[in-house]
């Protein structure tokens, strides 16, 4: 994969930027925010497919996962249809954007994703969001998997356990993307 995307062949994927996950932390999300919002105009402006992938769950939690793991109790999910799980304002999706409601962590799994990826002609895909360690990996696993060239954008996506976020972006990441700067990816597209 060329250090230059072709925006014909790319779609800037925006992972669960829901007004729920940025108001739990306002401060954490700023930054990646308006990073984030830099790759999106500047995909707008190239031609790049534009995707927003975003929590879908019903309220009774028929779709949710109910396995067996150790971790804490987490969050309460955002249930689809409320103000939670809205997308933030500043990345408010455009009649072309595509939105694609998921259940799980991967924007893959059980969504038409790779389908609208493969229709269009997409091979690249720039992912950008939050929770690093959960819903990003999963997307970017996933998206290596189905064999897209995949770019990480460092600095917009999040995660609450920061030392994670770095182990992932410097360990784990580079093994199956390129892990870039939105600065760096705004140059990719000829921003």
């Amino acid at each position: 994969m060329s250090e230059r995307l072709d925006a014909s062949r790319t779609c800037l994927l925006l992972f669960d930027f829901l007004v729920g996950h940025v108001e739990r932390d306002p401060t954490r999300y700023a930054p990646v925010l308006a990073n984030a919002a830099h790759l999106l105009g500047a995909a707008r402006v190239a031609g790049a497919m534009v995707a927003h992938a975003r929590a879908d769950h019903r309220p009774d939690l028929g779709t949710t996962a109910h396995t067996l793991n150790d971790s804490a109790p987490r969050p309460p999910l955002i249930t689809a249809g409320t103000r939670e799980a809205e997308i933030v304002p500043q990345l408010a999706p455009q009649s072309s954007d595509y939105l694609v409601p998921k259940h799980r962590w991967s924007a893959f799994h059980g969504t038409y994703l790779d389908l609208a990826l493969r229709a269009r002609g997409v091979d690249t895909i720039v992912l950008c969001g939050g929770s690093t360690e959960i819903g990003i990996a999963s997307t970017a696993y996933a998206a290596r998997d189905l064999d897209y060239n995949l770019v990480i954008a460092t600095d917009a996506c999040t995660s609450a356990k920061g030392e994670v976020h770095e182990q992932l972006m410097r360990e784990v990441f580079p093994r199956l993307a390129r892990v870039r700067s939105s600065a760096q990816i705004l140059a990719m597209l000829g921003s």
